[in-house]
């Protein structure tokens, strides 16, 4: 391959672009990102960031003495993808061609209908979302948090430890029981409780109310909470209409097998934007997770450079961690494939749980709240046992 163009310049854009020289590839190398900054760590922006306790210089993903040999394209928006050209088109009219193409356009927070132009309204994605909301917060308030995932409740807690009187409100009757199952998810949303946060669940959001800025959010059974700022943290899709028409097959994202190869020949996508296919379920998972945009590019770039003719290895199971109200909350596994959860050390009431999902009796996910030792252990037998 002469050129190879990663669409992408976030942790997972550059993760490829490493893994390429590593593995490597001597040719040309193209990185190009819709944002105009250098690749910058994201899991920092609803925490220590948003806090005011860790600055810009300190999110960056690439060390000082770094040098990829990469073109960098920042502030290029992909616009298209012309299979039979091998082009990646800019919104800017700009043409790259490739040889190789990296897809990890990641995906772009959800955000809530008819509150679009109405100040105080925000997502958290990208760095000028934290540098906004971190402004906002510095001025104090009432801050109301729509949704109960994890970057909701990061932000309730920072918004908490920063003296905002907060409410965070979730359409589900228990938040995080997506990711963590409903036992666990009630354990780990008492938090807010905890500390005096308010937790209004099972109950959606009919609207917003106020003139030019935010004054209250309006909830479906008519009930009115007041609020200065509003947090709307409802999940994110991911930026794949770029490809639409290009060939590459779509399926909440990019469809991919094991290895990240997609429909195309010499097309790879990792990251967040990435569709892959889980041999353990039987299934295609998205995982959006930052260890799995650290991790998957390896297997990805191998795959790519090889034409596809390597054998996919099986990825670790996605990993993540959290940070909330001083807890430090660590997951490993899919709780969706689990009939039983137990709680092996500590208890629910102090927060320092280790919890094992099984399914017939085998261990397919682990968490753990204030355990990172237990954790560690358990999280290096799950990883054993799905390989």
């Amino acid at each position: 391959m002469r050129t190879v163009a990663v669409v992408g310049a976030s942790l997972a854009g550059l993760s490829a672009a490493r893994s390429l020289r590593k593995q490597g590839y001597d040719g040309r190398l193209v990185v190009i990102g819709d944002e105009l900054h250098r690749p910058y760590d994201r899991p920092p922006l609803s925490k220590e960031f948003l806090a005011g306790t860790l600055g810009e210089a300190d999110l960056s993903l690439e060390t000082d003495d770094e040098d990829l040999r990469a073109e960098w394209l920042l502030g290029a928006r992909a616009a298209g993808l012309d299979r039979t050209e091998r082009a990646v088109r800019l919104a800017d009219g700009r043409e790259v061609r490739a040889d190789g193409i990296v897809i990890a356009t990641g995906a772009v927070a959800r955000t809530l209908p008819g509150s679009e132009g109405l100040a105080g309204v925000h997502t958290l994605r990208t760095l000028d979302d934290a540098r906004a909301l971190r402004d906002e917060l510095a001025r104090g308030g009432r801050l109301v948090v729509i949704g109960g995932g994890f970057i909701g409740a990061e932000v309730a807690s920072t918004a908490y430890a920063l003296g905002l009187d907060v409410t965070v409100v979730e359409a589900a009757p228990t938040p995080l029981a997506g990711p963590l199952g409903a036992r666990m998810g009630d354990i780990v949303s008492a938090l807010h409780v905890d500390h005096g946060v308010r937790l209004l669940c099972g109950v959606g959001v009919k609207g917003l109310s106020g003139e030019r800025r935010v004054d209250a959010v309006l909830l479906e059974d008519g009930r009115s909470i007041p609020g200065d700022i509003v947090v709307v943290g409802v999940g994110a899709r991911p930026c794949v209409e770029w490809l639409e028409g290009s060939g590459v097959e779509l399926d909440n994202g990019v469809k991919c097998g094991a290895d990240g190869r997609t429909s195309l020949a010499g097309v790879v996508a990792v990251g967040d934007c990435a569709n892959w296919y889980d041999a353990r379920a039987g299934a295609h998972r998205r995982v959006e997770h930052w260890t799995g945009a650290r991790e998957r590019p390896d297997a990805a770039i191998a795959t790519l450079l090889a034409g596809g003719a390597v054998e996919p290895g099986v990825p670790r199971p996605p990993y993540f961690w959290s940070d909330q109200y001083g807890v430090k909350i660590q997951f490993a596994g899919h709780a969706a494939a689990a009939d039983s959860v137990t709680i092996e050390a500590g208890a629910a009431d102090d927060r320092d749980v280790l919890a094992v999902y099984r399914r017939a009796g085998v261990p397919v996910a682990v968490l753990g709240m204030n355990q990172p030792r237990l954790f560690t252990r358990w999280r290096k037998q799950l990883a054993a046992a799905s390989s």
